[in-house]
């Protein structure tokens, strides 16, 4: 595999902030995750810094957790993000711009026919994220009393997955000739009925929009189980992971790419970013500072509340001062489920002890000055751990601010990361090709 020197950063937009306390930070406007001004202006900050995409993250269902905790989690509201993303594309010209779509809940032509619009409106910038959606409570939302067990819903994904690329391709590139002379709109000869008939679907198609400005948008996928992994290496040309060591992401990014190779596929068009939380500080103990006085924001109901959906189970039935018993095997994500464990057992937390680590972010973290984060940042490059990271913000706006202005110009300086946009598409930014029509080939 080659190893380009610079690297690719998404800003990860939960619609905010992943932390728990970020929006009861001094001085963090507690309502941007349902304010267009202030997406508006995270956009354009990150735009102005190059950064390769936002990435809005979605929710069909409020947080399965108690409304003792559910009372103090900013994530309780926020705009549906294709609504969203298509106003940013008025605002913006060269970010990408990546939303998740549910393959468990969403029909593949409405995905398809969103994805498609927002690439045309946005000039070939959009991205899919493919998720199998964790939390039981969406199911209650679309008519289902129980939710689709685990392996049903990757079995599904990727059946979603080769149906909405399928419609991508309905139209060759140049099927519209609109021909005022010959009163001809397009040529049928360049289109096609997709006709799928699948285990979980039945989609007849044709897409009726024309084929996407980047031919598919850019695909990106996060799941951490083996079923998970291998949607992504047959699938995704972006993978998020949640390793909070280098160890973990090392191995991590082998697999991932090793089973892309075994798909046929070519391990260089698939971009593995870290979730990463970045506090910029001016000294190594005001970047501490900072994160310990953010991680005091998280109220105990909230911490019980994110143990027991990291583990799919209630955690308050267990002796908070004693170490994490064994936990059963649930339907809900095997991966976080996993990241839980792996904390506790390593770090020999309690269970209170946990609970607070998780009610606040448990990931990857880079806490310190601009040239200690890029030390950090390039070590995990270096080591084959990253291609890139997936940028998490402490609070906003100053948490992103502080990456934009003192961390950005410390890579670009090293030569980390780009000064400017190599051209106007998502795929251009990222190196990605763009994907040839199945049904019409050159």
């Amino acid at each position: 595999m080659s190893f380009p020197r610079q690297f690719h950063l998404f800003a990860f937009l939960r619609p905010v902030t992943i932390h728990t306390g970020g929006w009861r930070y001094p001085g963090a406007w507690p309502d941007a995750n349902f304010n267009f001004g202030r997406m508006k202006y995270f956009a354009q900050r990150l735009e102005a810094a190059c950064f390769d995409a936002v990435f809005m993250a979605d929710h069909l269902a409020v947080l399965n957790m108690p409304m003792e905790a559910l009372k103090r989690s900013h994530t309780v509201t926020s705009f549906e993000p294709f609504t969203l993303l298509s106003a940013l594309a008025a605002v913006t010209e060269r970010i990408g711009l990546v939303a998740t779509a549910s393959t468990t809940f969403d029909a593949p032509f409405h995905i398809a026919r969103r994805f498609a619009s927002l690439d045309h409106l946005s000039g070939g910038r959009a991205g899919w994220n493919i998720i199998t959606t964790a939390n039981p409570d969406a199911a209650l939302n679309f008519g289902l009393a129980q939710h689709v067990p685990h392996a049903e819903r990757y079995a599904r994904a990727r059946e979603v997955f080769d149906v909405v690329t399928g419609l991508w391709d309905s139209f060759a590139d140049d099927a519209f000739v609109r021909n005022q002379e010959t009163g001809i709109y397009f040529d049928p000869d360049k289109l096609h009925v997709l006709d799928h008939n699948g285990p979980h679907l039945s989609v007849r198609g044709p897409l009726n929009i024309s084929r996407p400005v980047q031919g598919w948008p850019v695909i990106v996928q996060a799941g951490a189980s083996g079923a998970g992994r291998q949607l992504a290496a047959e699938t995704a040309e972006v993978v998020f992971a949640a390793h909070d060591t280098l160890a973990t992401g090392q191995a991590f990014y082998a697999d991932v790419k090793s089973r892309a190779a075994e798909a046929g596929r070519d391990p260089d068009q698939i971009k593995v970013l870290p979730g990463a939380l970045v506090i910029v500080g001016d000294s190594i103990d005001e970047a501490r500072e900072k994160r310990a006085r953010l991680d005091s924001l998280v109220h105990a109901d909230n911490a019980m509340a994110s143990l027991s959906v990291a583990l799919g189970c209630d955690a308050k039935s267990f002796d908070p001062d004693a170490p994490l018993p064994e936990i059963p095997e649930s339907n809900a994500s095997k991966g976080n489920r996993a990241h839980a464990i792996a904390i506790a057992r390593r770090e020999g937390l309690t269970v209170r002890q946990l609970a607070q680590r998780l009610g606040g972010y448990a990931g990857l973290a880079f806490v310190g000055t601009p040239k200690t984060i890029a030390d950090g940042m390039e070590e995990w490059r270096e080591a084959r751990a990253a291609d890139g990271f997936n940028v998490m913000f402490p609070y906003l706006p100053q948490g992103l601010d502080d990456v934009v202005d003192k961390l950005i110009p410390e890579l670009q300086r090293r030569g980390l990361f780009r000064r400017e946009y190599p051209g106007t598409t998502l795929r251009e930014t990222m190196r990605l090709t763009r994907p040839r029509n199945r049904f019409f080939l050159p």
